[in-house]
């Protein structure tokens, strides 16, 4: 019994002291966010990076680091609009063209967010190593709509990325993978191309995985602004973990399947949000969008998320937006 009292007395003086802390966790610094962009289809590009950061440092979780390569193709207009402060001159070109010197100190951070799109050219073989290092040391990836296009020939960001489209991916490169109209996962090994979409509409993310960290406490079912519903996707599909889709109807040239929306993945002991919505800035606008990125991206550095659903999610009749006015 005195043992234990001097035991008790010991602690309690260490606390006075301070010499005992709160868990870690709980005194984390805000995580360290790199978005990597430069070469994307999709016009908005660089608006869409200022926004995720501007969502994301909102939180106060977040600080947030661009890296944007040298060359620069497509939405010329935005990033004269929204230039990377402290980041090298860039150069708008007519195709994209790989910049040799694009590195990223990946180590520096605790997840990267890609906001890469269709056609980009590739990274140096150094960056790739250093990247897939990263990920498998445990870093965290967040994939963001066409970024699920990018690096067809980079075999480690596909089994990253899950599901991919357009890029010459066929039936080389994985089956297709969806829910049926019975809500059964499928994975399809029949020939064709990978990805398409119809004309950008509203549409409703079905939840599928509801406990998981990021949608833990999502209706259901939620309506999503005006966007590229994807599907047609298809990889690898390794470690994956389907966690919403949205119905693709043939009345908008699409497939009558539920096609996957939200993804969690991992690789080595990286984790891995793959979010196939973010076609432009009515998109990212959404609520659910911007709760996702930063339930997501909490999610891939941390393994878990403590950021709320806000009041002004979407509902399964009605979107909600918040106006980026930056």
């Amino acid at each position: 019994m005195a043992h234990s009292y001097k035991i008790l007395i010991f602690l309690l003086a260490l606390l006075g002291a301070g010499t005992v802390s709160a868990p870690v966790a709980a005194q984390k610094s805000p995580l360290r966010v790199l978005i990597v962009d430069g070469q994307n289809n999709h016009e908005h590009w660089p608006k869409i990076t200022a926004m995720m950061k501007y969502y994301l440092e909102d939180t106060k979780k977040f600080t947030v680091d661009i890296q944007r390569t040298r060359y620069t193709w497509q939405g010329d207009k935005l990033v004269e609009a929204y230039p990377v402060k402290g980041g090298p001159e860039t150069q708008a070109l007519k195709q994209p063209k790989m910049d040799s010197t694009f590195h990223p100190v990946f180590a520096n951070y605790d997840v990267v967010i890609c906001n890469f799109g269709w056609n980009a050219a590739p990274w140096s073989a150094a960056a790739q190593q250093d990247f897939e290092k990263f990920m498998k040391n445990g870093g965290g990836l967040v994939v963001i709509h066409a970024a699920n296009n990018s690096f067809p020939q980079w075999p480690a960001y596909n089994q990253m990325i899950g599901l991919g489209g357009w890029g010459d991916r066929t039936e080389k490169d994985g089956p297709y993978v969806y829910y049926d109209q019975n809500g059964k996962e499928v994975r399809d090994n029949q020939p064709g191309k990978a990805g398409s979409h119809g004309a950008q509409m509203e549409f409703k993310i079905t939840v599928r995985e509801p406990n998981h960290p990021i949608t833990k406490g999502m209706p259901a079912n939620w309506l999503h602004s005006r966007d590229e519903l994807y599907d047609r996707l298809r990889g690898p599909a390794e470690n994956m973990q389907i966690l919403a889709t949205a119905f693709s109807p043939k009345s908008n040239n699409g497939t009558d399947r539920h096609e996957p929306m939200l993804i969690a993945l991992r690789y080595g002991k990286g984790r891995i949000f793959h979010m196939a919505l973010g076609h432009a800035d009515y998109s990212v606008e959404c609520v659910g969008f911007i709760t996702c990125l930063q339930r997501g991206s909490q999610w891939a550095a941390t393994g878990k998320t403590n950021i709320p659903i806000p009041a002004d999610f979407p509902t399964e009749t009605e979107t909600r937006q918040r106006k980026f006015a930056q």
